[in-house]
């Protein structure tokens, strides 16, 4: 595998960890202001993202390419409301499908249809992302401050983790079986 592909599925590892540690900060605050399904539903996300960063991780380790983590800047955490909280995560999902479009770019050009398949199911997941964020933002928008935010809240509190399809599948899993 081309070093300058190793190097950007590395960064893009520390990206998706760095995606969890601001979803889980997002929903420390959901918590803070009362809203716990709210919070539910953000920390799904952040086991989601967790699972994204190790479909890359084991990705690379089972074509024997190095692995590097890295630092993790503190995320951002001071939001006034829910729909400020989901409006900073489409934001930060627009930037995270912008780096899976780039990744698909540079397999493409060094010919690595490996790595392009792999890609597929990031790209389409991107889709599913900036889809939910908006979706939610148009509930809450719809719902204001009063009983409409209960019943956003009470919905987003429905949401459980279900582990991505490359881990179920094994697609993902490191050459030692973890």
């Amino acid at each position: 595998m081309e070093s300058a592909v190793v190097k950007a599925i590395n960064k893009q590892i520390n990206a998706e960890f760095y995606s969890a540690f601001l979803y889980l900060a997002m929903s420390a605050r959901a918590s803070e202001l009362g809203l716990d399904g709210v919070a539910n539903w953000l920390y799904v996300q952040f086991q989601e993202e967790n699972a994204h960063a190790l479909i890359f991780f084991q990705y690379l380790d089972r074509v024997s390419a190095p692995i590097a983590l890295d630092t993790l800047e503190a995320p951002p955490s001071k939001y006034k409301n829910a729909t400020e909280i989901f409006e900073a995560a489409l934001e930060h999902e627009k930037v995270v499908t912008g780096m899976i479009n780039n990744l698909v770019a540079l397999a493409r050009e060094h010919k690595d249809f490996a790595t392009d398949a792999m890609l597929q199911w990031f790209v389409t997941e991107q889709v599913e992302e900036e889809e939910n964020a908006t979706t939610i933002i148009a509930k809450l928008k719809l719902a204001g401050e009063g009983s409409g935010l209960f019943m956003v809240d009470r919905e987003l509190a429905m949401r459980t983790y279900t582990p991505p399809a490359p881990l179920v599948t094994g697609t993902g899993a490191t050459a030692a079986g973890a």
